[in-house]
Protein backbone atom coordinates (compact mmCIF):
# COMPACT_ATOMS: atom_id res chain seq x y z
CA UNK A 1 0.00 0.00 0.00
CA UNK A 2 1.12 3.57 -0.59
CA UNK A 3 3.27 4.59 2.39
CA UNK A 4 1.13 7.60 3.26
CA UNK A 5 -2.19 7.60 1.47
CA UNK A 6 -5.06 5.23 2.28
CA UNK A 7 -8.49 5.56 0.82
CA UNK A 8 -11.52 3.98 2.45
CA UNK A 9 -15.19 3.76 1.65
CA UNK A 10 -17.39 5.54 4.18
CA UNK A 11 -21.02 4.67 4.98
CA UNK A 12 -22.02 7.37 2.49
CA UNK A 13 -20.01 5.64 -0.25
CA UNK A 14 -17.59 8.52 -0.51
CA UNK A 15 -13.85 8.13 -0.67
CA UNK A 16 -12.20 9.39 2.51
CA UNK A 17 -8.59 9.64 3.63
CA UNK A 18 -7.41 7.94 6.81
CA UNK A 19 -5.22 9.93 9.13
CA UNK A 20 -1.50 9.43 8.76
CA UNK A 21 1.71 10.28 10.53
CA UNK A 22 3.60 13.04 8.72
CA UNK A 23 7.22 12.50 7.82
CA UNK A 24 9.94 14.64 9.27
CA UNK A 25 10.12 18.12 7.82
CA UNK A 26 11.75 18.04 4.43
CA UNK A 27 15.31 19.14 4.02
CA UNK A 28 15.72 22.62 2.58
CA UNK A 29 18.48 21.41 0.26
CA UNK A 30 17.33 20.39 -3.22
CA UNK A 31 17.97 16.89 -4.48
CA UNK A 32 20.91 16.84 -6.89
CA UNK A 33 19.83 14.94 -10.01
CA UNK A 34 21.30 14.04 -13.35
CA UNK A 35 19.42 13.34 -16.55
CA UNK A 36 20.51 10.22 -18.42
CA UNK A 37 19.38 10.07 -22.03
CA UNK A 38 17.34 12.39 -24.22
CA UNK A 39 15.76 9.83 -26.55
CA UNK A 40 12.62 9.20 -24.47
CA UNK A 41 9.99 11.79 -25.31
CA UNK A 42 8.85 12.08 -21.69
CA UNK A 43 12.07 13.91 -20.86
CA UNK A 44 10.65 17.06 -22.43
CA UNK A 45 7.55 17.03 -20.27
CA UNK A 46 9.73 16.60 -17.21
CA UNK A 47 12.08 19.43 -18.13
CA UNK A 48 9.26 21.78 -19.05
CA UNK A 49 7.55 21.19 -15.71
CA UNK A 50 10.50 20.71 -13.36
CA UNK A 51 13.57 22.44 -14.83
CA UNK A 52 13.44 25.10 -12.13
CA UNK A 53 11.66 23.20 -9.38
CA UNK A 54 12.99 24.16 -5.92
CA UNK A 55 12.90 20.48 -4.99
CA UNK A 56 15.73 19.55 -7.32
CA UNK A 57 18.93 20.84 -8.86
CA UNK A 58 19.75 19.38 -12.27
CA UNK A 59 23.53 19.10 -12.18
CA UNK A 60 24.19 17.33 -15.46
CA UNK A 61 22.83 15.66 -18.59
CA UNK A 62 24.43 12.58 -20.13
CA UNK A 63 23.54 11.79 -23.76
CA UNK A 64 25.90 10.39 -26.43
CA UNK A 65 24.10 12.21 -29.27
CA UNK A 66 25.72 15.65 -29.37
CA UNK A 67 22.92 17.11 -31.48
CA UNK A 68 20.31 16.14 -28.89
CA UNK A 69 22.51 17.64 -26.17
CA UNK A 70 22.89 20.89 -28.10
CA UNK A 71 19.15 21.12 -28.78
CA UNK A 72 18.29 20.51 -25.12
CA UNK A 73 20.83 23.10 -23.97
CA UNK A 74 19.32 25.75 -26.25
CA UNK A 75 15.73 24.84 -25.40
CA UNK A 76 16.09 24.59 -21.61
CA UNK A 77 19.03 26.86 -20.87
CA UNK A 78 21.71 24.40 -19.77
CA UNK A 79 25.34 25.45 -19.65
CA UNK A 80 27.97 23.56 -21.62
CA UNK A 81 29.59 22.52 -18.32
CA UNK A 82 26.41 20.60 -17.49
CA UNK A 83 26.48 18.53 -20.70
CA UNK A 84 28.22 15.17 -20.99
CA UNK A 85 28.39 12.49 -23.67
CA UNK A 86 29.32 9.84 -21.08
CA UNK A 87 27.35 8.71 -18.03
CA UNK A 88 30.56 7.85 -16.16
CA UNK A 89 31.91 11.34 -16.76
CA UNK A 90 28.68 12.98 -15.63
CA UNK A 91 28.63 10.92 -12.42
CA UNK A 92 32.31 11.67 -11.71
CA UNK A 93 32.12 15.41 -12.35
CA UNK A 94 28.55 16.44 -11.48
CA UNK A 95 28.06 14.18 -8.43
CA UNK A 96 24.27 13.69 -8.59
CA UNK A 97 22.50 11.93 -5.73
CA UNK A 98 20.08 10.35 -8.20
CA UNK A 99 19.57 10.10 -11.93
CA UNK A 100 16.39 10.22 -13.99
CA UNK A 101 16.65 7.88 -16.95
CA UNK A 102 15.25 8.71 -20.39
CA UNK A 103 17.14 6.20 -22.52
CA UNK A 104 15.70 3.30 -24.47
CA UNK A 105 14.61 0.40 -22.26
CA UNK A 106 17.48 -1.89 -23.32
CA UNK A 107 20.00 0.57 -21.81
CA UNK A 108 18.36 0.57 -18.38
CA UNK A 109 20.53 -2.30 -17.18
CA UNK A 110 23.83 -0.61 -18.04
CA UNK A 111 22.66 2.64 -16.42
CA UNK A 112 21.69 0.90 -13.17
CA UNK A 113 24.93 -1.11 -13.03
CA UNK A 114 27.00 2.03 -13.68
CA UNK A 115 25.14 4.05 -11.06
CA UNK A 116 25.32 1.20 -8.55
CA UNK A 117 29.12 1.27 -8.70
CA UNK A 118 28.98 4.90 -7.53
CA UNK A 119 26.09 4.59 -5.07
CA UNK A 120 23.75 6.78 -7.13
CA UNK A 121 19.98 6.17 -6.96
CA UNK A 122 17.96 5.65 -10.14
CA UNK A 123 14.42 6.36 -11.33
CA UNK A 124 13.51 5.42 -14.88
CA UNK A 125 10.57 5.63 -17.20
CA UNK A 126 8.60 2.40 -17.44
CA UNK A 127 9.15 -0.46 -18.02
CA UNK A 128 12.10 -1.67 -15.96
CA UNK A 129 13.77 -3.92 -18.52
CA UNK A 130 13.50 -5.74 -21.83
CA UNK A 131 14.05 -9.17 -20.22
CA UNK A 132 13.85 -10.97 -16.90
CA UNK A 133 17.59 -11.62 -17.13
CA UNK A 134 18.26 -7.88 -17.24
CA UNK A 135 15.77 -7.19 -14.44
CA UNK A 136 17.44 -9.73 -12.15
CA UNK A 137 20.88 -8.29 -12.93
CA UNK A 138 19.61 -4.81 -12.04
CA UNK A 139 18.10 -6.13 -8.82
CA UNK A 140 21.43 -7.74 -7.86
CA UNK A 141 23.35 -4.54 -8.58
CA UNK A 142 20.90 -2.36 -6.66
CA UNK A 143 20.78 -4.63 -3.62
CA UNK A 144 24.55 -4.94 -3.53
CA UNK A 145 25.05 -1.18 -3.66
CA UNK A 146 22.06 -0.40 -1.43
CA UNK A 147 20.61 2.06 -3.93
CA UNK A 148 16.98 2.74 -4.74
CA UNK A 149 15.85 1.82 -8.24
CA UNK A 150 12.35 3.10 -8.98
CA UNK A 151 10.18 2.90 -12.08
CA UNK A 152 7.89 5.76 -13.05
CA UNK A 153 4.42 5.08 -14.44
CA UNK A 154 1.95 7.87 -15.13
CA UNK A 155 -0.77 5.74 -13.54
CA UNK A 156 1.09 5.55 -10.22
CA UNK A 157 -0.08 9.09 -9.54
CA UNK A 158 -3.78 8.59 -10.41
CA UNK A 159 -6.01 9.12 -7.35
CA UNK A 160 -8.59 6.85 -9.00
CA UNK A 161 -6.18 3.90 -8.94
CA UNK A 162 -5.32 4.45 -5.28
CA UNK A 163 -9.01 4.66 -4.43
CA UNK A 164 -9.70 1.37 -6.22
CA UNK A 165 -6.81 -0.27 -4.40
CA UNK A 166 -8.12 0.76 -1.02
CA UNK A 167 -11.66 -0.32 -1.81
CA UNK A 168 -10.18 -3.77 -2.40
CA UNK A 169 -8.01 -3.74 0.69
CA UNK A 170 -10.72 -2.50 3.03
CA UNK A 171 -12.96 -5.34 1.85
CA UNK A 172 -15.50 -3.06 0.20
CA UNK A 173 -15.53 -5.14 -3.01
CA UNK A 174 -14.80 -8.58 -1.60
CA UNK A 175 -11.92 -10.72 -2.81
CA UNK A 176 -10.66 -9.87 -6.31
CA UNK A 177 -11.98 -12.13 -9.04
CA UNK A 178 -11.16 -10.27 -12.27
CA UNK A 179 -9.22 -7.16 -13.26
CA UNK A 180 -9.29 -5.67 -16.77
CA UNK A 181 -6.78 -2.98 -17.66
CA UNK A 182 -6.82 -0.89 -20.86
CA UNK A 183 -3.81 1.20 -21.85
CA UNK A 184 -2.55 2.81 -25.02
CA UNK A 185 -3.26 5.25 -27.81
CA UNK A 186 -3.56 5.26 -31.59
CA UNK A 187 0.15 4.57 -32.06
CA UNK A 188 3.46 6.40 -31.48
CA UNK A 189 3.80 7.48 -35.11
CA UNK A 190 0.14 8.49 -35.26
CA UNK A 191 0.45 10.76 -32.21
CA UNK A 192 3.68 12.31 -33.52
CA UNK A 193 6.39 11.25 -31.08
CA UNK A 194 9.90 12.56 -31.69
CA UNK A 195 11.98 10.70 -34.35
CA UNK A 196 14.55 9.54 -31.80
CA UNK A 197 11.72 8.18 -29.61
CA UNK A 198 9.95 6.41 -32.47
CA UNK A 199 13.20 4.78 -33.62
CA UNK A 200 13.68 2.73 -30.47
CA UNK A 201 9.99 2.20 -29.62
CA UNK A 202 9.71 0.22 -32.85
CA UNK A 203 12.94 -1.74 -32.33
CA UNK A 204 12.31 -5.17 -30.71
CA UNK A 205 15.77 -5.20 -29.10
CA UNK A 206 15.63 -1.70 -27.62
CA UNK A 207 11.97 -1.77 -26.53
CA UNK A 208 11.55 -5.49 -25.89
CA UNK A 209 8.46 -5.58 -28.14
CA UNK A 210 5.91 -3.04 -29.35
CA UNK A 211 2.63 -2.31 -27.58
CA UNK A 212 3.14 -5.48 -25.52
CA UNK A 213 5.94 -3.88 -23.50
CA UNK A 214 5.09 -0.21 -24.05
CA UNK A 215 1.60 -0.51 -22.57
CA UNK A 216 1.35 -4.05 -21.21
CA UNK A 217 3.64 -2.99 -18.38
CA UNK A 218 0.93 -0.71 -16.91
CA UNK A 219 -1.51 -3.54 -16.36
CA UNK A 220 1.15 -5.90 -15.02
CA UNK A 221 2.25 -3.21 -12.56
CA UNK A 222 -1.28 -2.44 -11.36
CA UNK A 223 -2.23 -6.11 -11.00
CA UNK A 224 0.93 -6.97 -9.06
CA UNK A 225 0.15 -4.05 -6.74
CA UNK A 226 -3.48 -5.04 -6.28
CA UNK A 227 -2.39 -8.61 -5.51
CA UNK A 228 0.16 -7.44 -2.91
CA UNK A 229 3.10 -8.66 -4.94
CA UNK A 230 1.74 -12.10 -5.74
CA UNK A 231 3.12 -13.53 -8.98
CA UNK A 232 0.64 -15.10 -11.41
CA UNK A 233 0.60 -18.83 -11.98
CA UNK A 234 0.26 -18.59 -15.77
CA UNK A 235 0.74 -16.04 -18.51
CA UNK A 236 -0.95 -16.25 -21.92
CA UNK A 237 -0.56 -13.60 -24.60
CA UNK A 238 -1.69 -12.89 -28.12
CA UNK A 239 -0.08 -10.17 -30.22
CA UNK A 240 -0.99 -8.77 -33.61
CA UNK A 241 0.45 -6.52 -36.28
CA UNK A 242 -2.65 -4.69 -37.44
CA UNK A 243 -0.49 -2.01 -39.08
CA UNK A 244 2.56 -3.87 -40.44
CA UNK A 245 3.12 -1.11 -42.97
CA UNK A 246 3.83 1.25 -40.05
CA UNK A 247 5.23 -1.18 -37.47
CA UNK A 248 6.85 -4.02 -39.45
CA UNK A 249 9.18 -5.17 -36.63
CA UNK A 250 6.98 -5.14 -33.53
CA UNK A 251 3.42 -5.83 -32.43
CA UNK A 252 0.91 -2.97 -32.24
CA UNK A 253 -1.83 -4.93 -30.45
CA UNK A 254 -1.47 -7.21 -27.42
CA UNK A 255 -3.67 -9.01 -24.92
CA UNK A 256 -2.23 -10.71 -21.85
CA UNK A 257 -4.18 -13.05 -19.54
CA UNK A 258 -2.81 -13.74 -16.07
CA UNK A 259 -4.21 -16.41 -13.78
CA UNK A 260 -3.99 -16.59 -10.00
CA UNK A 261 -5.53 -19.23 -7.70
CA UNK A 262 -8.79 -17.26 -7.40
CA UNK A 263 -8.49 -14.41 -9.90
CA UNK A 264 -7.72 -13.44 -13.48
CA UNK A 265 -6.31 -10.32 -15.08
CA UNK A 266 -6.85 -9.27 -18.68
CA UNK A 267 -4.35 -6.67 -19.86
CA UNK A 268 -5.21 -4.94 -23.12
CA UNK A 269 -2.30 -2.99 -24.58
CA UNK A 270 -2.77 -1.24 -27.89
CA UNK A 271 -1.43 1.19 -30.43
CA UNK A 272 -4.86 1.04 -32.07
CA UNK A 273 -7.23 2.70 -29.63
CA UNK A 274 -9.23 5.52 -31.26
CA UNK A 275 -8.39 7.68 -28.22
CA UNK A 276 -5.76 7.71 -25.50
CA UNK A 277 -6.81 5.64 -22.50
CA UNK A 278 -5.51 4.41 -19.17
CA UNK A 279 -8.29 2.85 -17.14
CA UNK A 280 -8.95 -0.20 -15.02
CA UNK A 281 -11.90 -2.37 -13.99
CA UNK A 282 -11.70 -4.23 -10.68
CA UNK A 283 -14.35 -6.86 -9.98
CA UNK A 284 -14.64 -8.45 -6.55
CA UNK A 285 -17.03 -10.97 -5.05
CA UNK A 286 -19.42 -8.26 -3.86
CA UNK A 287 -18.83 -5.20 -6.00
CA UNK A 288 -16.81 -3.46 -8.66
CA UNK A 289 -14.85 -0.25 -9.18
CA UNK A 290 -14.03 1.15 -12.61
CA UNK A 291 -11.58 4.00 -12.82
CA UNK A 292 -12.54 6.97 -14.98
CA UNK A 293 -9.37 8.74 -16.07
CA UNK A 294 -7.25 10.15 -13.25
CA UNK A 295 -9.74 11.26 -10.67
CA UNK A 296 -13.07 9.43 -10.71
CA UNK A 297 -14.54 5.99 -10.07
CA UNK A 298 -17.68 4.20 -11.10
CA UNK A 299 -18.74 2.07 -8.16
CA UNK A 300 -21.36 -0.52 -7.33
CA UNK A 301 -21.52 -2.86 -4.32
CA UNK A 302 -23.85 -5.60 -3.19
CA UNK A 303 -27.14 -4.01 -2.19
CA UNK A 304 -26.73 -0.95 -4.39
CA UNK A 305 -29.57 -0.49 -6.84
CA UNK A 306 -27.46 1.56 -9.24
CA UNK A 307 -23.90 2.37 -10.11
CA UNK A 308 -22.62 5.72 -8.90
CA UNK A 309 -19.69 7.88 -9.96
CA UNK A 310 -17.44 9.13 -7.19
CA UNK A 311 -14.53 11.56 -7.11
CA UNK A 312 -11.37 10.20 -5.50
CA UNK A 313 -9.58 12.45 -3.07
CA UNK A 314 -6.27 13.91 -4.28
CA UNK A 315 -3.08 12.17 -3.21
CA UNK A 316 -1.41 14.48 -0.67
CA UNK A 317 2.03 15.89 -1.39
CA UNK A 318 4.80 14.84 -1.48
CA UNK A 319 3.44 11.49 -2.71
CA UNK A 320 1.48 12.74 -5.67
CA UNK A 321 4.16 12.77 -8.36
CA UNK A 322 7.36 11.09 -9.47
CA UNK A 323 9.76 13.81 -8.39
CA UNK A 324 8.32 14.46 -4.94
CA UNK A 325 8.19 10.74 -4.23
CA UNK A 326 11.80 10.24 -5.30
CA UNK A 327 12.93 13.12 -3.12
CA UNK A 328 11.05 11.79 -0.10
CA UNK A 329 12.53 8.30 -0.53
CA UNK A 330 16.11 9.54 -0.82
CA UNK A 331 16.22 12.55 1.50
CA UNK A 332 13.52 11.64 4.02
CA UNK A 333 14.01 7.87 4.03
CA UNK A 334 10.35 7.37 3.16
CA UNK A 335 9.19 3.88 2.25
CA UNK A 336 9.13 3.18 -1.48
CA UNK A 337 5.73 3.15 -3.12
CA UNK A 338 5.15 -0.44 -4.24
CA UNK A 339 3.88 0.63 -7.68
CA UNK A 340 7.32 2.05 -8.39
CA UNK A 341 9.44 -0.40 -6.43
CA UNK A 342 12.11 -2.62 -7.90
CA UNK A 343 10.54 -5.71 -6.34
CA UNK A 344 7.19 -5.09 -8.04
CA UNK A 345 8.82 -4.26 -11.34
CA UNK A 346 10.96 -7.38 -11.46
CA UNK A 347 7.64 -9.25 -11.35
CA UNK A 348 6.27 -6.94 -14.07
CA UNK A 349 9.26 -7.83 -16.25
CA UNK A 350 8.81 -11.52 -15.54
CA UNK A 351 5.20 -11.22 -16.75
CA UNK A 352 6.19 -9.31 -19.91
CA UNK A 353 9.02 -11.72 -20.68
CA UNK A 354 6.63 -14.67 -20.34
CA UNK A 355 3.99 -12.87 -22.43
CA UNK A 356 6.46 -12.35 -25.24
CA UNK A 357 7.36 -16.07 -25.18
CA UNK A 358 3.69 -17.04 -25.04
CA UNK A 359 2.81 -14.89 -28.05
CA UNK A 360 5.73 -16.31 -30.03
CA UNK A 361 4.97 -19.94 -29.20
CA UNK A 362 1.17 -19.83 -29.04
CA UNK A 363 1.35 -21.55 -25.66
CA UNK A 364 0.49 -20.65 -22.09
CA UNK A 365 3.60 -20.10 -19.95
CA UNK A 366 3.49 -21.47 -16.41
CA UNK A 367 5.75 -19.47 -14.11
CA UNK A 368 8.05 -21.37 -11.76
CA UNK A 369 7.14 -21.38 -8.08
CA UNK A 370 10.02 -18.97 -7.43
CA UNK A 371 12.52 -17.04 -9.47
Amino acid sequence: MHPILRYALSSLCCIAVFSFQPLAAQSAAPLRVGIVGLVHGHVHGFLEESRYSPQIEIVGIAEPDRQLLSTAAARYGFESSELFTSLDEMLAKAHPQAVLVYTNTYDHRSVVETCARRGVHVIMEKPLAVSLQDALAMEKAARGAKIHVLVNYETSWYPSNHAAYDLVHTGALGEIRKVVVHDGHSGPKEIGVQPEFLAWLTDPKLNGAGALFDFGCYGADLMTWLMDGQRPETVTAVTHQIKPQIYPRVDDEATIILTYPHAQAIIQASWNWPFDRKDMEVYGQTGYAITVKRNDLRLRRAGDQNEQQIAARPIPAPYDNELADLRAVILEEAKEDSLSSLETNVTVTEVLDAARRSAASGKTIRLPASR
